[in-house]
């Protein structure tokens, strides 16, 4: 039967921002702040403008978003057919499901939405009521924009793919003026300031500023970078009007002069898919398909626009991830646009760009990044140390097909200026850098190649400190290369099938292990000396680099191993592989635990060192998934799977707002396992075997030594009573406190000797209860009794027990055989050994004068069974020792 994680469950997900769908903006007057809201796939997000905070998540959506758009009330989203309308980001208000067709282009018309879909029927909703209102079918006409001119009543303008635009008029579904166009596809269509003016993008780069009252146009402007995008309109006073492109260039119109004022060139890596001016504000917000969206303030003398605020995640789907540093609150990742960027668990406020690879950084800074022509491949491998983080660069990193490596500093947030490559391969070609590897000390830097080299380079200064082997480490690929936790000992694994370990200082190689095939991928557990190496042949070993011995096989694969991590304890290897799936290994029994698969396929994974989070990233996604480690809030019972589990296919992590966890049903459903029952365990396991009680041992464990706790607890000066003592009302100490309340007598009717026998004789509740239990032979209500008094009641009960004290030898017999009775059962065997301690302290002398309580303390210790049970523990302690010194 499929089953979800029993240790992993979904969070949420960092570094999405938006998509190719165009941003919308909206005003909210209750926080006096404008709004953008932007797509991320299933979901869309609302962020602050005035610091780009991320405000709101919406729910999940069944599907992608195709359509989304806002109004002053709203947020409206079309997912397939059906359009959902949102208040406050993510309160669900109204859901419309249309025709069959999938929506196209929406909308928002006053009280009503219109809506136009894939076959160009154009539909409006009233939104409240959720009906169709009008329905007006296009056949020769192909919608690609339209928009809501000024003052025209009930009237909307659309624009073709045909290039020609048609007024039409809502209410009463006529058509009232067609407008033949330029012979290119209009792509935008945008209000002017002016009444009766629109701005018309055309897919050829001309842009026209028409008059809809007289069918002309008033002017006419063309941008040579392709298709225009989108168009905006400056209503500061200024009389400016924006175009973007697929080319992600802005220019910037002087509507007076009727010329080109500035351009922005680059404004983003891909294409600009939407852009606005804010209200009577000199500010652009503007989107791309690059995953970033970016706020242009124009305060410089020209009227010429700047970067002011900046919210971005990769641009390509993230190769490679890991934690930085101890505390597992900073996500490396390294994605196929070059670049190197920090992601933080905590919040999103905190993530950091270190910038895109180039041979040449200054180079870039000048041209741009989007132009710099010695960018650098995308990174395939990295490594980190946090120890001289503010010293030097302590970051390197591997480039696809490129045999120089480069340096980072995660401190500053740049690329460092040194490049690592040996003098032997400047003039030779087809060498390539494949893995690296920083000393724990963070000086040095180990780097493998596929001609077979191991070369050691100085991070600080990039100066070559030697190479492993007299002429190579290896004759094939070096695959992988670790250090261990203290810079003594080099292991790199090559496609010759050998795992060799090396010295560091002097370079010479110590040993090597020949392995079955070739070395794959490598991963290392400092802390505990492990090493797990992946082969080709989809089976991870587990290597011990004190003895150099396999104390592992894990090779139930179902494909390549596409990367692997230990858990912050060494206890877990969680791998994952080429058939979707992510599975964790038990090291200790050397059995599998955990299997689920994902969609798309997972390409790297790292676990977090204080053991919260596993952190993934899967193929065709930038975006760096968090799963929560839900054994360290629950009680998870892991166990081998059977040969027959079948996985499930798990759900990505979902998208949410700091501190916010949206997942809590979905945890509670992980963890309930029909699988394994819930265990409960009985109060009795065996006859042979003795059990404790559940009381605390401060109810029984110093009962021997209460008259030396009460002497060192005596005041050194008598208690003197406060002048004005406050009202009190007496309590019955014990387990339970309670009030004692003083029942009414008639002292008048009372006999003098009657109340003189009460006050002198005992009356202990207690001894009225043994002597029932006596009769009854229900000996267990006397211990649950006991159980029930606090440890100087349990003193005074027995200290009343002997004939001196009020009892009688009776009831010392009846207490001797409660205990003896109650050691039969095998329960509550430390209680038992305290009271009979106790008793035999304060009645010795006694209990040896008489000849019936020596014979019931006989029995009793015929029942002891001590022996047996310390020969078992005895054994069990050898047992336990033997275990944890042998060596695996």
């Amino acid at each position: 039967m499929a089953k979800p994680s029993k240790i992993f469950v979904a969070y949420r997900s960092l570094g999405f921002v938006c998509n190719h769908l165009p941003l919308s903006l909206r005003y909210i007057n209750s926080r006096n702040e404008n709004v953008v809201v932007t797509s991320v796939g299933k979901a869309f997000h609302m962020y602050g403008c005035s610091k780009l905070k991320l405000i709101s998540v919406s729910e999940q959506h069944p599907d992608e978003i195709s359509c989304l758009t806002s109004d002053s009330f709203f947020v409206y989203t079309a997912c397939e057919n059906v359009i959902y309308v949102w208040r406050r980001g993510s309160e669900l208000k109204h859901v419309c499901k249309g025709p069959a067709e999938n929506v196209l282009l929406m909308l928002p018309f006053g009280n009503h939405l219109i809506a136009v879909y894939e076959d160009y029927t154009l539909v409006v909703w009233d939104v409240s009521a959720e009906e169709v209102t009008a329905e007006i079918p296009f056949h020769n006409f192909s919608i690609s924009a339209l928009v809501h001119p000024s003052t025209y009543l009930n009237k909307i303008l659309l624009g073709s793919h045909e290039g020609s635009l048609q007024l039409w008029n809502l209410k009463t579904s006529k058509l009232i003026y067609t407008f033949n166009g330029w012979n290119s596809p209009v792509t935008v269509l945008e209000q002017s300031p002016a009444l009766d003016v629109v701005a018309i993008g055309l897919e050829c780069g001309d842009i026209y500023i028409h008059n809809l009252k007289y069918d002309e146009t008033v002017m006419k402007f063309s941008q040579d970078w392709g298709a225009v995008t989108g168009l905006s309109f400056r209503t500061d006073g200024v009389p400016l009007m924006a175009s973007s492109s697929t080319m992600s260039h802005i220019a910037l119109w002087n509507l007076e002069k009727k010329r080109i004022h500035s351009e922005i060139r680059d404004a983003h890596i891909g294409s600009i898919s939407g852009m606005k001016f804010f209200l009577n504000e000199p500010l652009l917000i503007t989107s791309s398909n690059d995953n970033s969206i970016k706020i242009w303030i124009f305060d410089l003398p020209d009227d010429g626009g700047r970067l002011l605020r900046l919210r971005d995640g990769h641009n390509g789907p993230p190769t490679k991830i890991r934690f930085y540093g101890a505390n597992g609150k900073n996500i490396l990742s390294a994605g196929r646009d070059s670049t190197l960027r920090s992601f933080s668990t905590t919040a999103h406020c905190l993530n950091k760009s270190l910038g895109q690879a180039s041979y040449n950084r200054k180079a870039a800074k000048r041209t741009g990044v989007r132009n710099d022509t010695k960018k650098m491949p995308p990174i395939l491998d990295f490594c980190s140390e946090s120890t001289r983080e503010k010293d030097w660069d302590n970051i390197a990193a591997v480039h696809l097909h490129t045999k120089v490596v480069s340096t980072w500093s995660f401190n500053r947030s740049t690329m460092g200026e040194n490049k690592l490559l040996h003098q032997r391969f400047q003039k030779v070609k087809d060498i390539f850098a494949l893995c690296l590897s920083i000393s724990p000390c963070g000086n040095f830097v180990v780097i493998g190649y596929n001609s077979g080299h191991l070369d050691k380079f100085n991070i600080q200064s990039g100066i070559h400190r030697g190479s492993f082997g007299k002429e190579k480490a290896h004759e094939g690929h070096v695959r992988g290369v670790s250090i261990d936790c203290l810079s003594q000992v080099v292991i790199s694994g090559g496609s010759d099938k050998l795992l060799k370990f090396w010295k560091v200082k002097d370079l010479n190689e110590i040993e090597a292990l020949e392995l079955e095939h070739n070395v794959s991928k490598m991963v290392v557990h400092r802390e505990s000396g492990m090493l797990a190496v992946a082969l080709d042949n989809f089976l991870i070993l587990l290597v011990d680099i004190e003895t150099r011995r396999i104390v592992r096989r894990f090779d139930d694969n179902g494909g390549s191993i596409s990367d692997m991590a230990f858990s912050a304890d060494c206890k877990w290897l969680i791998a994952s592989a080429a058939d979707s799936s992510i599975k964790t290994w038990d090291i200790t029994s050397g059995r599998l635990i955990d299997w689920f698969t994902v969609s798309p396929v997972c390409v790297s994974l790292a676990m977090s060192p204080s053991g919260e989070y596993l952190a993934t990233t899967h193929v065709g996604s930038p975006g760096v998934y968090l799963w929560a480690n839900s054994t360290l809030y629950n009680n998870v019972s892991l166990y081998p799977l059977p040969e027959t589990y079948d996985p499930l296919q798990m759900d990505l992590p979902l998208i949410s707002l700091e501190g916010k966890d949206d997942d809590t049903e979905a945890v509670e459903e992980t963890i309930d396992d029909e699988m394994l029952p819930e265990f409960k365990s009985p109060e009795q396991i065996s006859d042979e075997f003795v059990t404790l009680s559940l009381v605390s041992k401060s109810h029984w464990l110093n009962l021997l030594d209460l008259d030396t706790i009460k002497q060192r607890n005596k005041p050194k000066e008598p208690v003197k009573a406060p002048k004005n003592a406050p009202f009190f009302l007496p309590v019955v100490s014990g387990i339970k406190p309670t009030f004692f309340i003083e029942e009414e007598r008639d002292w008048k009717n009372d006999s003098k000797k009657s109340r003189v026998l009460e006050i002198m004789q005992h009356g202990s509740e207690f001894n009225q209860l043994l002597v029932k239990s006596n009769k009854s032979g229900n000996y267990l209500v006397v211990i649950e009794k006991l159980k029930e008094m606090s440890p100087s009641k349990i003193d005074v009960e027995i200290r009343c027990l002997s004939p001196e004290n009020g009892g009688s030898e009776e009831l010392m017999e009846y207490f001797l055989k409660v205990l003896l009775e109650t050691l039969k059962t095998k329960k509550y065997y430390e209680l038992i050994q305290s009271y009979l301690a106790l008793f035999l302290q304060i009645h010795y002398e006694t209990v040896g004068s008489s000849s019936k309580l020596v014979e019931i303390l006989e029995e009793i210790k015929k029942d002891q069974s001590w022996e047996s049970l310390q020969e078992k523990i005895n054994y069990c302690l050898c047992l336990g020792n033997y275990i944890r010194s042998a060596v695996i």
